[in-house]
C-alpha cells in the first residue's frame, strides 16, 4: 500500500509540474522519443562532449570569478593567490585552462565531422551556419580571457591582437582605440574584456548553442551514410525504422566517451598542465610588463593556425590589412561550405578519391599552419639565392605561404572538384559499417 502510494504521489507531483511547465513533452521530444540515426560512430560522440566542456567552463568560471580581481594592479596577484591559497584554486584554475583547450580539441574534432559526412547539406544549412556562429563566439570568448590573467604573454599577445584593427582602412585606430577603451592596453582593457568573457559572450554561446540544438532536432541528426531516415517510417507508429531513441541508447554511448574524456582530462590537469607551453605559456607566469616585450610573441596554439595566415600574406603598401582580411576570411569561408559543396552525396564514403584528397590536404594545411604560427617566422633562415622571387623570404614564411594557398583552395575549388569527383551509389536505408 505505501508503494501505491508513494508511486501516486510521484505521478501527482510530475503531473504538477507538466501543468505548469512542459518537462515531460521535453523529455520525449528530445531524448526518449527523439530518434537518431541507429549507425552512428565515434565521430558523433564530440559533440556531447562540447556541451560538458561548455557547461563545466561555465562552472569553473564562476569559482574563479570569486577570487579574481579585474584590476590591472592585483589581476596577476589574484591569479597566484587562487593558485597557492585558495583550497583547491589551482584544481580549478586547471580545469578551466585545459578546459578551454580541450574544447577546441572537441570543436575541431566535431567540425570535421561535419566536413566528412556532408552534415552541412539540405536541409541542414542553417543547423552548420549556427555552428560556424558558436565558433566565431568561442573564439571570442577564448581571446577575451586570454588577457584576464594579466601575464607577459596574455598583455603582449592582445596587444598584437588589438592593433590589428589598427590596419582596417580608414576607421582602423579609432577602431583599435575603441576595442581597448584607452590608448593602449590598460586597466580599463582588462575591465571590459571581463565583462565580455564572464557575461556578454557566456550569454550569446548559451543562446546559439540551444538554437542549435533546436535546429538540430527540427530537421534530425545526419549520420555517417548520409541518409535522411526520416524518409522510411513504420506506417503504424510512424517511428523512422533506421532510427533508435537517443535515450537511453546514445546517452549511455556519450557516457562512455565522456569517461574516456575525462580520463584524458584528468591526466593533463595532474601531470601537465602546461603541456610544454601551448596550454600555458612559461612567460605567462610573469606579471604583465608594458616595458619588456617577449622574444617571441604568439597566440595559444588554437588561434595559430589562422594567425599563420596572417603572417604569410604579404603587406600591400606597408598596409597589413590584406593579412587581417585573410586572417578575417579563414573563419567566416566555413559558413558558405554549404553551398560551395556541389556533390550530389553526402558521406565521404560514397564521394569521389577527389574530394578525399582535397579534405585530406586542407587537414594537413591546418595542422602545419598551426605549428608554424608558434614559432618565430625566421626560425629556419633564409635562402634569397635559391628563390630569388620570394625577396629573400624565410622557409617558414614561404611554406605558410604555400599551405595558406591550399587551405583557400579547398574552399574556392570545392564547387569545382565535388561536382566532378566521382560518386558511389548511396544505399536507400543506413548501413551498419
Amino acid at each position: 500500500m505505501a508503494k501505491k502510494i508513494d508511486s501516486q504521489d510521484s505521478a501527482g507531483f510530475i503531473g504538477w509540474i507538466d501543468e505548469r511547465f512542459p518537462l515531460s513533452s521535453f523529455i520525449k521530444n528530445h531524448l526518449t522519443e527523439y530518434y537518431a540515426p541507429k549507425n552512428f560512430n565515434f565521430w558523433y560522440l564530440f559533440g556531447a562532449l562540447a556541451l560538458f566542456v561548455f557547461v563545466m567552463q561555465i562552472l569553473t568560471g564562476i569559482f574563479l570569478t570569486m577570487h579574481y580581481k579585474p584590476d590591472a594592479a592585483q589581476a596577476f596577484a589574484s591569479v597566484e593567490y587562487i593558485m597557492r591559497d585558495v583550497s583547491f584554486g589551482w584544481l580549478i584554475r586547471y580545469m578551466h585552462s585545459t578546459g578551454s583547450s580541450l574544447f577546441f580539441v572537441v570543436i575541431y574534432l566535431h567540425m570535421f565531422k561535419s566536413l566528412m559526412y556532408g552534415s552541412y547539406q539540405k536541409p541542414r544549412e542553417l543547423l552548420w551556419i549556427f555552428g560556424v556562429a558558436i565558433f566565431l563566439a568561442l573564439m571570442a570568448e577564448a581571446f577575451f580571457g586570454y588577457l584576464l590573467p594579466w601575464g607577459q604573454m596574455s598583455y603582449w599577445g592582445a596587444q598584437v591582437i588589438v592593433n590589428l584593427f589598427a590596419a582596417v582602412p580608414f576607421i582602423g585606430p579609432d577602431l583599435a582605440e575603441w576595442v581597448r577603451g584607452d590608448y593602449l592596453i590598460s586597466d580599463a582593457t582588462l575591465n571590459r574584456f571581463f565583462a565580455f568573457h564572464v557575461i556578454a559572450l557566456p550569454l550569446a554561446l548559451a543562446g546559439l548553442i540551444l538554437t542549435h540544438l533546436i535546429a538540430l532536432h527540427e530537421v534530425g541528426s545526419n549520420n555517417p551514410d548520409g541518409v535522411e531516415i526520416k524518409n522510411y517510417k513504420d506506417k503504424k507508429t510512424g517511428i523512422p525504422l533506421d532510427g533508435i531513441p537517443f535515450h537511453p541508447y546514445y546517452t549511455v554511448k556519450d557516457l562512455i566517451g565522456l569517461t574516456v574524456f575525462l580520463i584524458v582530462f584528468a591526466s593533463i590537469i595532474f601531470f601537465a598542465p602546461e603541456m610544454g607551453g601551448y596550454f600555458l605559456e612559461a612567460n605567462n607566469f610573469i606579471p604583465a610588463d608594458p616595458l619588456v616585450t617577449p622574444s617571441h610573441i604568439a597566440p595559444v596554439w588554437y588561434f595559430t593556425p589562422f594567425y599563420s595566415i596572417l603572417r604569410a600574406v604579404p603587406p600591400i603598401l606597408n598596409s597589413q590589412f590584406p593579412g587581417v582580411a585573410a586572417m578575417g576570411l579563414s573563419v567566416i569561408i566555413f559558413a558558405f561550405v554549404p553551398w560551395l559543396d556541389k556533390s550530389p552525396v553526402r558521406s565521404i564514403r560514397y564521394k569521389g578519391i577527389l574530394f578525399k584528397k582535397w579534405l585530406g590536404a586542407f587537414v594537413v594545411s591546418f595542422i602545419i599552419l598551426g605549428y608554424l604560427g608558434t614559432v618565430p617566422s625566421t626560425i629556419w633562415g633564409q635562402f634569397p639565392n635559391v628563390l630569388p622571387l620570394l625577396g629573400g623570404s624565410d622557409v617558414a614564411t614561404v611554406v605558410a605561404r604555400i599551405f595558406t594557398i591550399v587551405y583557400f583552395s579547398f574552399f574556392i575549388l570545392m564547387p569545382i572538384y565535388s561536382k566532378k569527383s566521382i560518386t558511389k551509389p548511396v544505399p536507400t536505408r543506413v548501413t551498419m559499417k
